[in-house]
């Protein structure tokens, strides 16, 4: 009994100082820019809010937080994630001893002329009781499984990040896809609006024609401006239909007609993000992702070490076999066995460092994307800031060419019907100030698009306010239910 204590303390000793072998994981330097290229006196520190609200439009709204319940690929970003933490917890479970049990009885015929005949008038019919408990343990001397189970939980923080970045898609999806869907909406009455006046035009000069006060060229000009206004009318239709299905399939829902709120000239312009571009690494889901991708292939590598070295196997059973049942757990049906296994690779053609020098590739090409998602993440967040500033120039100007145009197009009017021009200069004005209508429109959309994708580049708290209206938002965070387990 004394060795057999000992035994179990020298097993139980080595295993706990069991060494693990591979790289540790170093977070890589990465060079951040120390400010934006571009600085805002208005910009205000509201990454952590719900910014979408500060639009002021209640539709905006709902239609946001109906995505969030709603949308298929948060769902299956979801389902994905609880996928990883069923992987972690069968990788984990490899750290731990394994116990079973089986039962089995049986009916038997024994021959009666093999190699040992039966005596005559003997039975050759008998049954079968069997029964044990079994248990065996692999010892983690070298960490294989310690590094196995850092990469699964890294997957798992790592497939979190994605369904976070997933939220964010689609937050910043719905508000820009209705926003455009406004400035069509705008566009589309601009459009009709023309076609109108056109239209009345029209009337008079054919009335004027039939008088002979205006000649055929000149009855053909209105009619061909009229009919380029009526031509952009289905065309805006159109698009504004594929807008609502759309923002319909980003609700998880068939195509529908979206409901409207605010025109697009009525929206509130939410305040700029204020932030260094240091706070990307640690706030932008898909930065997050890549920093755990990198953490998982660095612990491939020892796991991919670890196969160098020998494993032990502890396996331990105690039964009963019986030919009776009445003597089945009688003391003489007792069966037991224990073991100990100790073996390692000697010559394995190169398999195992194949492994190992696949590992390393892997991580060092998951170093190579995070900086290069760094990059992208740096400078997407520069050319919002920068459109957001060059869009609010451009529709200011846009707008004062429409307020010039209108101008213009009266004057050509009130020449024309002195005698002093031809129609040709209103058609010109009339065709100008429609299309600079159409582009003060967009650039004023754009400016509110641009804003959208600051909000989109920089990331922030806002995500993990948005993640709480989701579906999955009512679940114990990931990182929780990864962890109900220890480690180790």
């Amino acid at each position: 009994m004394y060795r057999v204590r000992r035994i179990v303390i020298v097993v139980l000793g080595t295993a706990l100082g069991a060494c693990t072998v591979g790289p540790d994981y170093v977070q890589p330097a990465v060079e951040a820019p120390p400010a934006w290229r571009i600085s805002y006196d208005t910009a205000a520190d509201v990454a952590n809010t719900r910014w979408w609200e500060r639009f002021g439009d209640p539709v905006l709204t709902d239609l946001v937080d109906s995505a969030l319940r709603e949308n298929r690929d948060l769902v299956i970003a979801a389902a994905r994630v609880d996928a990883f933490i069923g992987q972690l917890q069968s990788t984990r479970a490899q750290y731990y001893p394994q116990a079973n049990y089986s039962l089995e009885a049986s009916r038997n015929r024994t021959t009666r002329v093999g190699a040992s005949p039966l005596p005559e008038g003997a039975d050759p019919y008998y049954s079968l009781y069997q029964g044990s408990l079994s248990a065996g343990w692999q010892l983690d001397l070298f960490g294989r499984v310690r590094r196995q189970t850092e990469a699964a939980q890294a997957r798992v923080y790592a497939t979190e990040q994605g369904r976070r970045g997933v939220v964010l898609s689609v937050v910043t999806s719905i508000a820009a896809s209705y926003i455009g869907l406004r400035a069509l909406d705008k566009q589309l009455e601009v459009s009709q609006h023309t076609a109108q006046n056109n239209a009345n035009t029209l009337r008079i000069f054919e009335l004027r024609h039939k008088g002979g006060v205006v000649s055929r060229l000149e009855l053909e000009q209105v009619q061909s401006q009229y009919q380029q206004a009526l031509a952009a009318i289905p065309a805006l239709e159109q698009r504004i239909a594929a807008q609502e299905n759309l923002i319909a399939t980003l609700q998880g829902r068939n195509p529908y007609p979206i409901p409207r709120g605010k025109a697009i000239d009525e929206l509130v312009l939410p305040p700029i993000p204020a932030d260094l571009p240091a706070s990307l690494l640690t706030r932008r889901p898909d930065l997050l992702q890549a920093e755990q991708d990198m953490i998982a292939t660095n612990a491939d590598v020892g796991a991919a070490v670890a196969l160098y070295y020998p494993q032990i196997n502890l396996t331990a059973s105690l039964g009963s076999v019986s030919a009776a049942l009445g003597n089945f757990l009688s003391g003489p049906a007792s069966v037991w066995a224990l073991a100990a296994g100790f073996g390692g690779p000697l010559f394995t053609g190169g398999a195992i460092q194949g492994q190992v020098a696949a590992a390393e590739a892997n991580s060092a090409g998951a170093v190579a994307a995070y900086q290069q998602t760094v990059l992208i993440a740096f400078r997407e967040t520069n050319d919002a800031l920068v459109g957001t500033i060059k869009k609010r120039s451009e529709a200011a100007a846009q707008a004062k060419r429409v307020a010039s145009l209108r101008e213009y197009a009266r004057l050509s009017r009130v020449r024309f019907n002195n005698g002093y021009a031809s129609y040709l200069e209103v058609l010109y004005a009339e065709n100008e100030l429609f299309a600079a209508e159409l582009a003060a429109v967009q650039a004023y959309a754009d400016g509110y698009t641009q804003l959208v994708a600051v909000y989109r580049a920089m990331g922030g708290g806002w995500i993990d306010l948005a993640d709480a209206a989701t579906a999955a938002g009512a679940a114990p965070p990931v990182r929780e239910r990864a962890a109900k387990q220890p480690l180790f």
